[in-house]
């Protein structure tokens, strides 16, 4: 009789998995053989009349076949836990039946929510399993009531060169068989995970936000500080960091005893906690998505307001408050203006609010762009109804110059330009407009002649605007234009746009509207302009308001090296190494202890190997040849090659740099041998993280 085997995956569709994942550059036949990942699925679940917790439930690897929990039949033992929760009538609060005993210096006992410890597991097929609680709900329990079972779970294949795979699964039931109507959907991972990636916590096990509220309720408090662990005080509180009230005040903020969230920094520009919709998107598809709009609390709203004491009325408005029950008197959902008492009202970021009536500059067109000539720009300059701006409503106005795409940097556009690589005119006072907006400027700096290929021009503009004049809200506020890039042919060549690396939306998916300069600069196609390989803060740098700085040679500010140093941030510290650069008018940056949010499979924010995050069209991947040394003077390496540069950003320890240096010769860089794509030791391979 003949056997004949069936593969689980075929050549043209690749195994299950993402270019983030080991197991995608592993042989199918290795595949088929570790079946690599960990998925939980809950098949139903049941609370007994007694109390007596079950759930069914399957374990199978990412393309969905079943995996032996005792690692037998199939490689690497599982171990899953197990939480039982139920969400009670009218509350979006979780009550945790599974608890432990725990003590500390300032509660002598207290029970915490946590894993069942002491149950049975019964195999009742081929991947499939019953769990029985050691734990009872309690006698009366709502049979009613929407109950909550939480997995999660870890299975080691380190043997075979993988990481430790996680996974965590949640399942609504209600006890006496009807549907579930009653959830706790307030906020989606997914919202979460467009700064942390993949949410995870407490080893990487526990995965997403439905998860993390089972036991992130009122239970769960830290014994030796006394401070609730909530979701809804502890998660608002420890993205407010450093813009709390107490922190601000002179205070931290660590309810574990140990990490202190204070100094954490939102992420959104400019570091404004205002913008509670980034995780409270009204988009998401959350059941409840709007409960953050129509139930404000004391506790919640206290939990970021926290120099607001309810009890005597200090620093709130509305006075002394003994109860939630008056709250969304004054707090409605959304008021008729921006900077109201309404809940949207009140959390209005000043640069999105709907009272401006907006700054855009387009640039419509160049001539006289040929080598040798002074560029003519036209522009319109509108408000956001499309009415036309006389250029005396703006503060400022500039264009910038720079060439040619194919690399910025090396460019000079006169003896009278200290900027490397790029030149920048004020056109406030010498533009032309008509009454609709149409506006033309010509520079006084020509395109250098016998340039060659496509030179590019781009636009920054800011306006102040006065709003609610009059009234005790009055405030001015300063925003910027969003940058326009325009190319144009400087020897009738056909025009090349410069290289697409990252894109705004990328960096505006965890910053939601970036903005640096005084909200001059907010798209990278723009900021290349300048941070490009030749610039450094030399012409800031004697300026320091840190003494200590002024001396130290300059710090390269190539795009490239600085949003990698950036983000890389606190990792710089077990290697020795800092990143300071000295801005307008000597102010001291020191990205040494930024904390880039998402997490690595262990359940630890700084992990800087998902480049796809930032990247687009694959271009971490794509190595960057052909392209200009770059000047990073305070780096080991002095000037650098473009690829070694671009990976320096990250790979800051000195084996790093001497690998670079002994790769390097006069013929230029070797590293497309073994970290091209396709090649041994490919960039997305080497920075697959899971």
């Amino acid at each position: 009789m003949a056997v004949i085997g069936v593969s689980l995956f075929s050549e043209t569709n690749k195994k299950p998995y993402s270019i983030h994942e080991k197991a995608f550059f592993m042989d199918n036949a290795t595949v088929e053989f570790i079946r690599p990942g960990l998925v939980f699925s809950v098949n139903s679940a049941s609370i007994a009349s007694d109390g007596t917790i079950a759930v069914t439930y399957t374990i199978t690897d990412s393309a969905g076949n079943p995996l032996d929990a005792a690692g037998v039949a199939t490689p690497g033992v599982i171990s899953p836990s197990f939480i039982a929760a139920v969400l009670p009538a009218n509350s979006r609060d979780y009550f945790t039946y599974t608890t432990r005993a725990t003590s500390g210096s300032m509660i002598a006992s207290i029970q915490q929510p946590g894993k069942d410890s002491g149950g049975t597991t019964t195999q009742i097929g081929n991947g499939q399993y019953t769990y029985t609680f050691a734990t009872k709900a309690p006698a009366g329990f709502d049979t009613t009531a929407t109950h909550t079972i939480g997995i999660y779970g870890s299975r080691d294949l380190s043997a075979f060169n993988l990481n430790t795979a996680y996974a965590s699964t949640t399942y609504n039931f209600v006890p006496n068989g009807s549907s579930v109507i009653h959830v706790d959907d307030v906020v989606r991972t997914a919202s979460c995970n467009t700064c942390h990636d993949q949410l995870s916590f407490h080893g990487g096990s526990r995965r997403g936000l439905d998860m993390c509220v089972l036991c992130h309720n009122s239970q769960l408090i830290n014994p030796d500080t006394g401070l609730t662990l909530d979701a809804k005080v502890f998660f608002h509180k420890l993205h407010m960091g450093n813009n709390l009230p107490s922190v601000i005040a002179g205070g931290t903020y660590s309810p574990g005893g140990d990490n202190n969230y204070g100094n954490v920094a939102y992420p959104a520009d400019p570091g404004d906690p205002r913008r509670c919709e980034t995780c409270h998107s009204q988009t998401s598809g959350a059941v409840n998505a709007t409960a953050y709009l129509i139930n404000p609390t004391r506790l919640t709203c206290g939990s970021c307001h926290d120099d607001v004491n309810f009890v005597t009325g200090q620093n709130h408005a509305g006075g002394p408050q003994a109860s939630d029950q008056y709250c969304s008197v004054c707090h409605i959902p959304q008021g008729q203006r921006d900077f109201d008492a309404s809940i949207k009202g009140a959390h209005v970021a000043p640069t999105a609010s709907s009272l401006l009536s907006g700054l855009a500059v387009a640039i419509t067109g160049v001539k006289n762009g040929a080598a040798g000539t002074a560029p003519v720009v036209s522009f319109t300059v509108k408000d956001n109804s499309g009415n036309g701006l006389p250029l005396s409503a703006l503060s400022s106005l500039s264009f910038t110059m720079a060439g040619p795409t194919t690399d910025y940097g090396t460019t000079s556009f006169g003896a009278d330009v200290t900027s490397p690589g790029y030149v920048t005119e004020s056109a406030s006072s010498t533009s032309s407009c008509d009454n609709a907006g149409n506006c033309m400027y010509t520079f006084t700096h020509v395109v250098p002649a016998g340039s060659t290929g496509t030179y590019a021009i781009g636009v920054e503009a800011r306006r102040s605007e006065t709003v609610l004049a009059g009234t005790p809200k009055q405030m001015s506020i300063q925003y910027g234009a969003p940058n326009k890039v325009f190319y144009f042919s400087v020897d009738g060549s056909p025009v090349s746009n410069r290289r697409t690396v990252v894109q705004v939306s990328s960096c505006n998916q965890c910053h939601v509207s970036l903005q640096e300069h005084g909200s001059l600069r907010n798209d990278t196609e723009y900021c290349v302009f300048c941070h490009n390989n030749s610039n450094t803060d030399i012409a800031q740098r004697p300026n320091a308001t840190d003494p200590t700085e002024r001396n130290k040679p300059p710090q390269g500010i190539n795009l490239n090296l600085l949003v990698h140093r950036i983000h890389y941030g606190v990792n710089m510290q077990q290697f020795g190494r800092t990143y300071v650069v000295i801005g307008r008018n000597g102010s001291v940056n020191d990205f040494s202890g930024t904390l880039f949010p998402p997490f690595d499979p262990g359940g630890h924010a700084e992990d800087t190997r998902n480049c796809a995050l930032c990247h687009v069209n694959a271009s971490e991947s794509n190595l960057p040849l052909g392209l200009h040394t770059v000047m990073d003077p305070q780096g080991p390496i002095n000037p650098i090659q473009p690829i070694s540069s671009a990976c320096s950003g990250c790979h800051v320890d000195l084996p790093a740099a001497s690998h670079m240096l002994s790769n390097t010769t006069s013929l230029g860089e070797a590293c497309t041998v073994c970290h091209s794509s396709g090649s041994a030791f490919a960039v997305d391979q080497v920075h697959a993280q899971y």
